[in-house]
């Protein structure tokens, strides 16, 4: 019997310092300090399976919006962009919407080494993730920059910089943070965390990251860090 549906099982999970959505950066890349580990289900972890890949400086993870998934939800063919302030609505397909028929999600990612001998090995080293930890990795693909790459190619609604702020972390705080997450987490900081269409000065806001509350605030382009829990 024929059918419409597509059955598809996690090759990897990725594990990162971000504990939810909120803090994870916007698109692959923004935080290259970011570094990540993607590690293969016991059945996928065979060298032969990643072999040659080492050659490749990038790869390109599709990956499903496990976060986003909810039981019996009705396709909607419009989503509202936080670029666009919240309200503007654009086709589903025109975004990059975690809310979308099948929740995948695409990534170009640095691969900065290959670790055989970790005791899940093989397991792959990212930089610049935008992902949250433990999300199903459905496929890994080498990245081949004569093919994937179009540097003529129009961003539509995207073309403006992201949203970026400066960052203040009192040192009794950023010393909380253990020394080499500390580049990364400013990072994601100046790139602005809250929805781009949020500007409460009032407001405190707070995301996970490498096992602390990160709580900031943000007032006239300057964001402060008020405590690491």
């Amino acid at each position: 019997m024929k059918t419409n549906e597509i059955l598809m099982r996690p090759v990897a999970h990725i594990r990162t310092d971000f504990t939810t959505k909120f803090g994870v950066p916007r698109q692959a890349g923004l935080v290259p300090e970011l570094l990540a580990r993607v590690v293969f289900e016991p059945e996928f972890r065979s060298a032969d399976a990643v072999r040659g890949l080492e050659a490749f400086s990038h790869i390109w993870l599709l990956w499903q919006f496990s976060a986003a998934v909810r039981e019996g939800e009705s396709f909607s063919p419009t989503v509202r962009p936080p670029r666009l302030g919240g309200n503007a609505r654009v086709g589903v397909f025109a975004s990059r919407s975690p809310f979308r028929p099948n929740h995948i999600g695409i990534s170009s990612l640095p691969l900065e080494r290959i670790d055989y001998d970790d005791p899940e090995g093989p397991v792959l080293y990212v930089r610049g993730a935008d992902l949250m930890d433990g999300t199903p990795i459905l496929d890994v693909k080498p990245y081949i920059a004569y093919a994937d790459s179009h540097p003529e190619a129009s961003a539509g609604f995207t073309s403006a910089p992201p949203r970026t702020v400066r960052c203040r972390f009192p040192a009794e705080l950023l010393e909380r943070i253990p020394e080499e997450k500390r580049a990364a987490l400013i990072g994601v900081l100046e790139g602005d965390p809250r929805p781009s269409y949020q500007d409460d000065p009032e407001r405190v806001y707070g995301f996970g990251f490498a096992g602390r509350e990160i709580r900031f605030r943000v007032v006239e382009g300057e964001l402060t860090v008020v405590d690491v829990v």
